[in-house]
């Protein structure tokens, strides 16, 4: 006997970030789905759509958790992220990054300056934002890990033109 499940791309967005729900909705619907709904769950919201092609976009997938299997993109994949390599970074800093005010205090004067952050137990997915920071230009360094930072004044100056606040 078959199983007649269908395959559902499901994505748990903060609640406290409704642009950022908006823009994964907004994705879905741009790129397969024709229905995409929202579940509210505790403190995140579910975005979700069924269809059997989702396996074909995302072929990656697999049973378990993403840091223990390999991410690799295939040939198509890698033209779009290579095309559009600020979008993915800001998924990838949307979803697993952040932008933070560092604070370094001195005896006689405390000096802040902004920072990017991401941080992926996967290797891979890692190494596939190092790729498209190199891309661009953008400096960056490993700070532990399973975390980078981008702290040179150019290279956040360059974040903040495409990456933008989660709100």
């Amino acid at each position: 006997m078959t199983s007649t499940k269908v395959p559902v791309l499901r994505v748990y967005c903060t609640a406290g970030w409704p642009r950022l729900v908006d823009a994964c909705e907004t994705a879905m619907l741009r790129v397969l789905a024709k229905k995409v709904q929202r579940v509210n769950r505790t403190g995140c919201i579910a975005v979700q759509s069924y269809s059997n092609h989702w396996p074909c976009l995302f072929p990656q997938h697999g049973p378990g958790t993403k840091h223990t299997r390999a991410i690799i993109l295939v040939p198509w994949q890698e033209q779009i992220v290579d095309h559009h390599a600020e979008e993915f970074l800001r998924g990838l800093f949307h979803s697993d990054g952040y932008r933070v005010i560092n604070r370094i205090r001195r005896p006689k004067k405390t000096y802040e300056y902004p920072r990017y952050h991401f941080s992926n137990e996967s290797l891979d997915i890692m190494g596939l934002c190092r790729k498209s920071l190199d891309q661009l230009g953008i400096g960056w360094r490993m700070c532990k890990p399973n975390m980078l930072s981008v702290a040179q004044r150019e290279g956040v100056a360059r974040l903040d033109e495409f990456i933008g606040p989660k709100s």
